[in-house]
């Protein structure tokens, strides 16, 4: 819980750059975000990266400024643009990997490895395993089909480099003049089919996917140089603070940001580390908090209906009739996903575990002698039993809970072997994740110095490197397992489905979201909070549409079976012409997804930028191009019926045709009449959302556009650039009412932004938090706290189950004392202390926002 000595943001507002909006798209922006309300700019990479990528991570340069931006000199004029409106600058870095990019020679580094192999002084950057059976060499996963299969497609070129189609490759010297066979044996890298990549390759990756290679990041010398950039604009005042992409790929977290704090003079830095369940940050982090996906499950939690979301999933099961681990039970769900992925999709990393146990196992005669089939079910049965995405070994404020983590992990684990005394090789891997003896549970084969002192496995280099590679492949299998898979096939509720999220159990209470909020502002009090990113499946407007549907799960029934009637086995409505659902999966997850993008609307609805009659509602005609590649990449992920590598064309182009005849069709007129009737009660959900991001301890962070209704579904749709309404905030401001709920939404963001930018004491690692409970027969629909004893937050929760249950009757909020209490959007005051009804304290709309000045000076 280490704070940062810098001054913190107030809130930061995310741009995505990318060609079609680089810096100087960002720079035009700049006094409509200062008038806005937010403190700083939070830039997506900006170092040199693939060319065209639309998100930055590929990063193939770490000294240059990514030219397609507008290089070093944009970066420094949308900085001095920024600072003359009083903002500061926070820019996302990517300390795990580099690309891999077609055109190898983009990234210098590895086109020398590939180059001059080992013995390059590049090599120690990227994490390669060079005795990993394949001569020495680095696999390059590239080629279309097997290597004989392309042989004929290789030549060599006046320049001396090899050539495959429009890919070139660096040769090792003296070996130019070979003949083809023997020129490729020659090589420091084995080019092979793609599909080998899962099972042969031998360098560390980002999660699956090769073309990204992971980077020796705690070697000081390669930290040096894949940060001297960003380093040398912070100290000269060009970038003020840091958001650290994918922590949990690193070899040491902990000591990676004790260092880059140490550089950064203690900028404000945040990590994006997805916690889960009851999981916390490690205390001894360097930084200020997270990202914030933790604060989305706590705030999405609140509007998922603990009685409805029951009975949605019984009518799920009916409608679907899953299986049991293909989306019918949740545990059982992820189970089967880890499963797949740990033996399919990181096989390789499964493998580099296995050959490094293999080798301690036979340094020691206990518990040596461990067949190799054995420690891989160790390892297997370990890692996909484990509830969180990695342990800490190295980390002393998680020594403890982690080690009882693998602990209980390694007993369930033990139960996979029929032959107990088989069942040991778990002993050994559970303590080589941990970092300690080779031994079993509790054994030390020395006197302990061999413990993990600073870093796993102590002086051991296997050891280390096993305790690391653990912990790493740990993350990528429950990145992959969950995220990427198993929310795709579990869709009882999309909004749900999203990271950090627990689709299992969706709803939380009142007293949850509370008691998270006191934790983080005691221990992380400026953390980031975030509702939308570039990685969210769906935007907090969307999710706010969905999770209506939990408060009338038959309602939803009634309407999903009509519309499915007319679908199912191609049969049209009223004379339209449709297409069946290829399964009934697709069709409940189509039909969810088309509901919370929003019913198609007469009228100009650009995302983001045009007044909308509908929140969130696409013109006519965007929503196939919307809803289709959404759910098209849902299916993939969830790898049933096809996926990525196994495409089934079949079964997508009937997904395609239903999608287009029936939720982006004439079938999908019922939505229209079931988004009217929810309105209100989404109305609801989505200002009560943004004002609790807004308001909570933390510094929010607000996605590009989401100021005003922002509806996106999964990348790239939520990846376009970014679009704003400078006049519609200037005729909020000079007194206009909103038109639609995209103004209300804007005018709530900018009301609560501009207090936290001038009265930071009252939301900052000082201030505090105090919830405030109502009372009388309707309390649970109320979520309310105060900051500071200055500001009082006030949300309604479940709005339909509310008006169902006959409102507020005499439900009232005492107010804190003080005050007067004045209300930001509509000026009225309330005398502090004041018991007020709830049905005239949120008569005009469904949250309020007062603020109590106090005495002056204060």
């Amino acid at each position: 819980m280490t704070q940062p000595s810098s001054p913190s943001p107030t809130a930061t507002y995310r741009l995505q750059l990318q060609p079609d909006f680089p810096f100087a798209a960002a720079e035009r922006a700049v006094p409509h975000l200062a008038s806005l309300g937010v403190s700083h700019l939070h830039l997506s990479p900006v170092l040199e990266s693939v060319p065209g990528s639309t998100h930055g991570y590929d990063v193939v340069d770490h000294t240059a400024v990514r030219a397609e931006l507008g290089g070093e000199q944009g970066l420094r004029a949308l900085a001095a643009t920024a600072r003359s409106h009083g903002l500061g600058l926070i820019v996302d870095i990517v300390p795990n990997h580099m690309a891999v990019p077609e055109q190898v020679w983009r990234n210098g580094p590895l086109w020398e490895v590939l180059r001059n192999g080992p013995k390059s002084p590049y090599a120690r950057w990227f994490d390669i395993d060079w005795d990993a059976g394949l001569g020495g060499r680095v696999l390059l996963p590239v080629l279309g089909g097997r290597l004989g299969e392309e042989a004929r497609h290789f030549l060599v070129d006046d320049d001396g480099v090899l050539c495959y189609h429009d890919r070139i490759f660096p040769l090792r010297p003296g070996t130019e003049k070979l003949p083809t066979a023997r020129l490729l044996e020659a090589q420091w890298y084995r080019l092979a089919w793609w599909r080998l990549a899962r099972s042969e390759l031998n360098y560390r990756r980002f999660f699956t996917i090769s073309e990204l290679i992971g980077v020796r990041v705690e070697d000081p010398e390669v930290f040096e140089a894949t940060h001297g950039t960003v380093l040398r604009l912070i100290r000269e005042g060009v970038i003020d603070g840091l958001r650290i992409d994918h922590p949990d790929g690193l070899v040491d977290p902990g000591g990676y940001l004790a260092r880059l704090r140490e550089e950064t003079g203690g900028r404000w830095t945040v990590v994006e580390k997805i916690l889960t369940g009851d999981e916390r940050l490690p205390e001894s982090w360097a930084c200020a908090g997270t990202t914030g996906y933790d604060a989305l499950r706590h705030i999405d939690g609140l509007f998922v209906c603990p009685q409805g979301i029951g009975r949605l999933f019984s009518h799920y099961r009916d409608f679907v009739t899953p299986l049991a681990d293909e989306g019918g039970d949740w545990e059982e769900t992820v189970r089967r996903a880890a499963y797949e992925v740990v033996t399919h999709d990181l096989a390789t990393e499964v493998e580099r575990l296995v050959r490094t146990a293999v080798r301690i196992s036979e340094r020691f005669p206990e518990p040596g002698d461990h067949a190799p089939w054995a420690l891989r079910h160790a390892i297997r049965e370990l890692l996909v039993r484990l509830p969180v995405y990695r342990p800490y070994a190295a980390d002393a404020t998680r020594a403890v809970p982690d080690a009882a983590m693998l602990g209980r992990a390694a007993v369930r684990a033990r139960t996979a072997f029929r032959v107990p005394e088989e069942a040991r090789a778990v002993d050994l891997i559970h303590d080589l994740a941990l970092g300690v003896g080779a031994g079993g549970a509790g054994h030390d084969d020395s006197d302990g110095d061999d413990r993990c002192h600073g870093a796993p496995g102590g002086a051991d280099p296997d050891r280390a490197d096993f305790a690391a590679r653990f912990a790493q492949t740990a993350s990528a299998l429950h990145a992959k397992s969950v995220e990427d898979t198993a929310f795709y096939r579990y869709p009882v509720l999309l909004s749900a489905c999203e990271v950090g999220g627990d689709p299992g159990e969706p709803a939380l209470p009142p007293e949850a979201f509370h008691a998270y909020c006191t934790r983080i502002q005691r221990d992380w009090p400026v953390t980031g909070t975030v509702l939308s990113t570039h990685d969210t499946k769906r935007s907090a407007d969307v999710r706010a549409r969905i999770a209506v549907l939990s408060e009338c799960p038959d309602r939803w029934r009634d309407v999903l079976g009509g519309m499915a009637e007319g679908a199912m086995c191609g049969i049209g409505v009223k004379g339209v012409d449709g297409a069946g659902p290829p399964d009934p999966m697709v069709s409940w997850l189509a039909w969810q997804t088309a509901f919370g993008l929003g019913a198609p609307a007469d009228g100009p609805t650009a995302v983001g930028a045009l007044p909308q009659p509908t929140l969130g509602a696409p013109p006519p005609g965007d929503s196939w191009e919307r809803v289709g590649p959404a759910v098209l990449k849902a299916v993939r992920e969830a790898g049933l019926r096809t996926s990525w590598t196994e495409p089934n064309p079949d079964y997508e182009e009937a997904v395609a045709e239903f999608i287009r005849s029936g939720p982006c069709g004439p079938m999908a007129a019922p939505l229209t009449a079931l988004d009217e009737e929810l309105a209100p009660h989404i109305r609801a959900n989505v200002l009560g959302a943004a004002l609790l991001h807004l308001t909570m301890p933390g510094v929010p962070d607000l996605y590009q556009g989401t100021e005003l209704g922002y509806v996106a579904l999964v990348d790239p749709d939520n990846r376009r650039p970014a679009r704003f309404r400078p006049e519609l905030l200037a005729e909020l401001d000079g007194g206009a009412t909103p038109r639609d709920l995209s103004g209300e939404k804007l005018r709530l963001t900018a009301a609560a932004l501009r207090l936290r930018r001038d009265r930071p004491q009252w939301f900052g690692a000082t201030a505090s938090y105090e919830p405030v409970y109502a009372e009388g027969p309707a309390a649970e629909h109320c979520v309310a706290f105060c900051r500071s004893g200055r500001v009082l937050t006030v949300v309604t929760r479940l709005s339909l189950r509310l008006v169902e249950t006959g409102g507020w009757w005499d439900t009232g909020l005492r107010l804190p004392p003080g005050g007067p209490w004045r209300e930001l959007l509509t000026g009225r005051e309330l005398p502090g202390g004041a018991v007020v009804g709830l049905s005239e304290l949120l008569e005009v709309s469904p949250v309020a926002l007062f603020v109590s000045e106090g005495a002056e000076g204060e």
